[in-house]
């Protein structure tokens, strides 16, 4: 009788640590909004070989470093921008030794489809006469999108003429989902984005001096759960860094 309960007791322990140890495994990730898709479907194969969780927040880069700085769980952060890291950074919220600048992409001007206009990309051009309608990019003030958007058209000498007509949405995807339904006559939003939906055209491509380079950096969070670096280093591996440039992104940083 003792005998059956000293066994019984041990494989409660057993499933305990069991249990305990799929815990620890799960990894959340915050991510930008614009990784939705590549990063998905990167993640989907790592669970397949691992006997990982990996748990996803996409959202505006500004809204994810927002949401760590104020104690939210992530492990690993990865932002659309500099800007954000750097913000995180600032404040010793990531681990400086492990943030790696590895993706880059490009800004895309783009109409609903068949809906598409002619558009020079030259400070001569008047921009704002080339469509009726709102435009729709990521808040200027805080979504990265935003802010290369505003750079671009400060650049090009159309920002005084059509920021009346800018709706900011509050991450890429939001910009990209106006545009989709006809409720923008334009958007700018990131190539991978347009590239994703079928029920977009791109216009123009924005002259990378336009704008400060588009690059997304990765980093363990400063008191992330799970370093788990096996998984970061999944992310940079040839296998993953593949199917990141399947959806337009620039690798540039490789392993």
């Amino acid at each position: 009788m003792i005998k059956n309960i000293v066994t019984w007791l041990l494989s409660l322990l057993i499933l305990s640590i069991g249990f305990t140890a799929n815990a620890d495994e799960k990894i959340t990730i915050f991510a930008a909004a614009s990784l939705t898709n590549a990063l998905t479907d990167i993640d989907a194969q790592y669970e397949k070989e691992k006997s990982t969780k990996i748990v996803h927040s996409f959202a505006a880069s500004s809204t994810l470093a927002k949401q760590i700085e104020n104690g939210a769980p992530a492990d690993i952060f990865i932002s659309a921008d500099t800007k954000w890291m750097n913000y995180l950074q600032d404040k010793k919220l990531i681990d400086t030794n492990s943030r790696k600048e590895f993706l880059g992409n490009k800004l895309v001007l783009i109409a609903p489809k068949g809906r598409g206009f002619n558009v020079k990309l030259d400070k001569s051009f008047d921009f704002s006469k080339s469509f009726d309608g709102r435009l729709c990019t990521g808040d200027i003030d805080s979504v990265p999108a935003g802010i290369y958007a505003k750079q671009s058209l400060t650049y090009l000498n159309w920002w005084d003429s059509v920021k009346t007509r800018i709706v900011g949405a509050q991450d890429v995807r939001g910009a990209l989902a106006f545009v989709e339904r006809g409720e923008c006559a334009a958007g700018i939003v990131y190539e991978t984005d347009a590239k994703v939906s079928n029920k977009v055209d791109i216009v123009a491509i924005f002259p990378e001096e336009s704008h400060t380079p588009i690059v997304y950096p990765v980093a363990f969070v400063t008191n992330a759960k799970n370093m788990n670096m096996d998984y970061f280093n999944y992310l940079q591996s040839p296998v993953a860094l593949d199917v990141f440039k399947k959806y337009g992104f620039n690798i540039i940083s490789k392993p």
